[in-house]
């Protein structure tokens, strides 16, 4: 995903709002090897999404599985915020989370769906593999920071790259997948920088928490219309899928990944995302049994040296 490298020491769900950035002293080095454990789980989390997605794909329309794994993991947030009490947010922080809601909540989810009923896993992987570059800039432009030529020119090399697949593997031009794709990829990124802003001020999963919660009235009636109207029929698959879109990678994946971010900093986290194609790669061949293209592996990993060559620009 994205004053950065401030700790958050206190259990997964904490009730309290950690003091503000500049009065905490640096993490240590027990505390910044608990975050970076933290958001690669949310990593390794996140490198399911797309196999789980083509699974609850089997067995529901689209809208129907955008909109029931917002409604579940927003149950389980507004839970959590019930039993532990936790005040509402400032006014000044609202703006922050409904970005989060409307990149990682509705945005991300819907548009990489429909990107998946005409889109193989494993090419969405590494189109999305441009995330972290996506999410560095953002954060840029968000903090008023200044990248180096080298990071921005380490960007374009990546983004050349991916376009350049996504080109090959359609034929000659990008389809209505990959345009459904690098839409996502921004809002997302958007969604991943404004979190991980957030997430300094209080909790990760309080961050998802409230995002969730505010995407509700878009979300429930969503559900209903959306069960309504598209073809219904559970399997195995598209009960675990959906299952583990609501559970894992909408609410638990962003609690670990926010909480990470703010233990470790947006640039070091997202070094830890570089393996996320890789992994759902690895993913869409063992659960889904799909053959990869040459080009797939190759691109991913001339993704994975132009985010390095960007994470060292910006240290």
């Amino acid at each position: 995903m994205r004053a950065n490298d401030s700790a958050i020491t206190a259990s997964p769900i904490a009730v309290t709002t950690p003091a503000p950035a500049a009065a905490r002293p640096a993490p240590p080095a027990r505390a910044s090897g608990a975050g970076a454990l933290l958001a690669a789980l949310g990593v390794a989390t996140f490198s399911l999404t797309f196999p789980a997605t083509a699974w609850a794909l089997e067995g529901m329309g689209p809208w129907a599985v955008v909109m029931l794994r917002s409604v579940l993991a927003a149950a389980l947030a507004g839970s959590c915020l019930m039993i532990c009490r936790v005040r509402v947010p400032e006014r000044r922080h609202w703006a922050g989370i409904a970005v989060v809601a409307g990149g990682v909540v509705l945005g991300f989810p819907l548009l990489t769906t429909l990107a998946l009923q005409t889109s193989t896993t494993s090419h969405a992987a590494v189109v999305i593999g441009l995330l972290p570059l996506a999410t560095a800039a953002f954060s840029a432009v968000r903090t008023g920071a200044r990248p180096s030529r080298t990071f921005w020119g380490a960007a374009l090399v990546g983004a050349a790259a991916v376009i350049a697949f996504a080109v090959q593997q359609s034929g000659g031009a990008p389809d209505t997948s990959d345009l459904f794709l690098f839409a996502a990829l921004l809002v997302c990124a958007a969604g991943y920088a404004e979190g991980g802003r957030l997430a300094r001020h209080m909790p990760g999963w309080q961050v998802i928490g409230w995002a969730l919660v505010l995407a509700l009235p878009v979300t429930v009636p969503g559900a209903v219309w959306a069960l309504a109207s598209e073809p219904l029929h559970l399997t195995g698959h598209a009960v675990a899928g959906l299952l583990w879109l609501a559970v894992g990678s909408t609410f638990l994946g962003m609690v670990v990944w926010y909480r990470g971010m703010a233990a470790i900093g947006v640039s070091r986290a997202s070094q830890l995302q570089l393996a996320q194609p890789l992994l759902t790669l690895i993913w869409s061949v063992v659960l889904l049994g799909e053959r990869l293209p040459p080009a797939a592996p190759v691109t991913a990993f001339a993704v994975l040296g132009c985010i390095v060559v960007t994470q060292r620009a910006r240290s």
